[in-house]
């Protein structure tokens, strides 16, 4: 059988249906790298401290390396289907080639709201880290963070307005900084360049590092997925990367190479510094737990490049949200799963302007009316049901497509072991979520299925069905 390679430059300038105004090839693997590690570093600057209070700090490691492992099956899968389906929507594009219909609409909404109620979190995070530098320099009343909530996620929209190469290139200058200061503040406290701070054994002391035994490593398993939340972000990239066989593959992998680092250092640091339960109670206690253990260290300029760090990880990531969302959108858009005006170019900056500005003011809701640990919970819930697709999808993809039979930028090896792995930590982490957040779980999925009744049985009258197949790849096999 002929083989097709659908990852040459070819179509630049176009959309994949042909049309005279598409998004622009730009950015490199170093912008991969910024998307996908830029959204996700806030995971390890706040959020990550609920798996503390849900089962202790060895429990908060163990969620962290299996959440890992989780993440990098999700990463390998991703590098080899986005490298091949080099479109904008990520996953939605995937599952609109390789399952059906429906189950892309559904991707394509989980895909919109874990990066819209990411957005939001990271909103809150920068609100609350500017009044505590307002108290820290004396200011004596209550700073109100709505301002700069707004102010924070408008900003960073209109950056996102004006053009994607400029908007990943400032992420990947503040994401290195922010990469930074985790690898100085470890190093500053560890003993290695400096006295040691760290006081496991006496933080640790008693049942202290697992208070509540291996039903609380489980229960840990929910906010685990939080120190690598996003980096399936990194495929929205797709139609904008110069060369997506070289760019996707090399930014995600090493994207999450580079986050089981900066959380296995994070948890090291802060659990070090910070008893287990002020530090596991993200509202009232620790809100930005690398921050606090700066504050602990009693050094100002850790103190002060800590603060630049959390700040530049909450902007970092809330840009790349807002990138991912706005593909995600626009991508359903354009195929007509949403009404077509939001499948609209920009003529001059060749962004997905309309998009972007329409979700502005969903993500402002979500960030000046909700708790924090909900919207977490909300982000980490539609990245979960996304993760449970893509091990059905990557074994479709496989037999339908068998190696040989398209040219595939990357190919990831031992399947399908990684998608059985996958499938099994998923599982795993519902059950964890179920366990303390049962009732979010119970009215996301119902959601879910609302929206998925009113696709099938009113949108999808819409849709060009002709016009969904856009990669030149040859009839699947058995078909």
């Amino acid at each position: 059988m002929a083989e097709f390679d659908i990852t040459s430059k070819e179509r630049d300038g176009m959309g994949p249906h042909g049309t005279n105004v598409g998004l622009l090839r730009v950015l490199g693997p170093a912008h991969v790298w910024a998307l996908g590690v830029g959204i996700v570093l806030v995971g390890e600057y706040m959020g990550w401290n609920f798996a503390v209070g849900k089962g202790g700090a060895y429990a908060a490691l163990v969620a962290c390396w299996f959440a890992g492992i989780l993440y990098t099956c999700v990463a390998m899968i991703d590098s080899e289907v986005t490298s091949t389906v080099a479109a904008a929507g990520g996953q939605y594009t995937q599952a609109k080639h390789i399952v059906g219909p429906l189950m892309a609409f559904n991707v394509g909404l989980y895909l919109v709201f874990a990066y819209t109620m990411l957005e939001a979190a990271n909103a809150i995070t920068a609100g609350y880290l500017i009044s505590e530098v307002a108290r820290l320099t004396g200011y004596a009343g209550t700073l109100d963070q709505r301002p700069f909530i707004i102010l924070s996620i408008m900003f960073l929209a209109w950056l996102n307005y004006r053009g994607v190469l400029a908007t990943l290139t400032f992420n990947l200058v503040i994401t290195a900084i922010a990469f930074a200061a985790i690898i100085i503040l470890f190093l500053s406290t560890s003993g290695i360049i400096a006295p040691s701070m760290m006081h496991h054994a006496d933080l640790f002391a008693g049942s202290a590092a697992l208070p509540y035994g291996w039903i609380g490593v489980l229960a840990a398993m929910h906010f685990g997925l939080w120190y690598y939340l996003g980096i399936e972000g990194t495929t929205q990239a797709a139609e904008e990367v110069r060369s997506p066989a070289r760019a996707l593959p090399f930014g995600t992998l090493a994207g999450i190479m580079t986050l089981l680092i900066a959380a296995t250092l994070t948890w090291y640091v802060c659990t070090g510094l910070i008893p287990w339960e002020y530090l596991g109670d993200g509202l009232n206690g620790s809100v930005a737990p690398l921050f606090t253990a700066a504050l602990l260290t009693n050094s100002q300029p850790l103190v002060w490049l800590l603060g630049v760090g959390t700040l530049f990880a909450t902007l970092a990531s809330a840009n790349g949200c807002i990138n991912d969302a706005s593909r995600a959108w626009f991508a359903l858009g354009r195929d007509k799963y949403l009404p077509g005006w939001f499948g609209a170019v920009h003529p001059k900056f060749r962004t997905p302007y309309r998009s972007i500005i329409f979700l502005v003011p969903i993500a402002l809701a979500f960030a000046l009316k909700a708790p924090l640990d909900q919207v977490v919970t909300f982000s980490i819930l539609s990245g979960l049901l996304e993760y449970t697709f893509m091990p059905l999808n990557m074994i479709l993809f496989r037999k339908k497509w068998p190696m040989g039979s398209i040219k595939r930028g990357y190919e990831h090896p031992f399947h399908p072991l990684p998608s059985i792995v996958l499938l099994s930590l998923c599982a795993i982490t519902f059950f964890a979520v179920f366990l303390g957040y049962g009732t979010q779980l119970v009215a996301m999925i119902a959601f879910y299925i609302v929206a998925s009744l009113w696709f099938h049985f009113w949108r999808y009258r819409f849709v060009s069905r002709a016009a969904q197949f856009t990669m030149p790849w040859p009839r699947p096999k058995g078909y």
